[in-house]
């Protein structure tokens, strides 16, 4: 059976968590990693060298890096409704993954690191704190505007694995204690997402 590693208050971990879920597979989550258990000693940097979590062990080998995890996963179940095998429709999903990765990412560090996890190179850092939380907000409303237009999910009608990664990262926003502008395309989008069974099994609604 397929193991998952990597504690479930990572967002990245419950990207894969969910597309596990979602995909219909088998798999043993490993939890105790980055808790009680080290990912910067030799076991576990065997599997990861970047000592990070998510890891997915499987009969096929190991692969890190979120996302590509969550590729790997949909393939493997046949889930094309997850991630389309024709060229543009599968553009259309990647280029949100890719946008939540490079831009999100990057846009609620400090405002999230600072004001969440309490890290000491953020927390005393208001300047930094405001311009993260500002760029953040301007991301959200891209992606309001963009679901007012869709009024289902990030591609359209059909749930697929950008739904996934943005959903969860909608979750980080709306748990991170800043100011945030009105969007009621997002929190019905939530709600929408809320209802789904992988994410009632394996996403903690209160975790940012």
């Amino acid at each position: 059976m397929m193991r998952i590693l990597g504690r479930s208050t990572s967002i990245n971990v419950r990207k894969v968590l969910w597309a596990a879920a979602e995909a219909g597979l088998s798999f043993e989550h490993e939890n105790d990693w980055t808790l009680t258990k080290d990912t910067q000693g030799p076991e576990f940097r065997s599997l990861n060298p970047n000592g990070l979590v998510p890891v997915l062990v499987s009969a096929e080998g190991v692969l890190w890096e979120s996302n590509t995890i969550c590729r790997y996963l949909v393939a493997k179940s046949g889930r094309h409704d997850l991630l389309p095998n024709t060229p543009f429709a599968r553009a259309a999903v990647e280029k949100w993954m890719d946008w939540q990765v490079a831009d999100l990412n990057c846009a609620w560090q400090a405002a999230f690191l600072g004001l969440v996890r309490k890290n000491t190179s953020y927390r005393h850092d208001q300047v930094a704190i405001a311009r993260s939380a500002e760029r953040w907000n301007d991301l959200m409303l891209i992606l309001e505007r963009h679901l007012a237009g869709t009024d289902a999910y990030i591609v359209g009608d059909t749930f697929t694995l950008a739904d996934v990664v943005v959903g969860l990262s909608l979750q980080r926003w709306l748990l991170t204690p800043i100011a945030r502008p009105s969007t009621p395309a997002l929190i019905a989008y939530r709600q929408r997402l809320q209802i789904r069974p992988a994410v009632q099994a394996w996403i903690a609604a209160d975790v940012p």
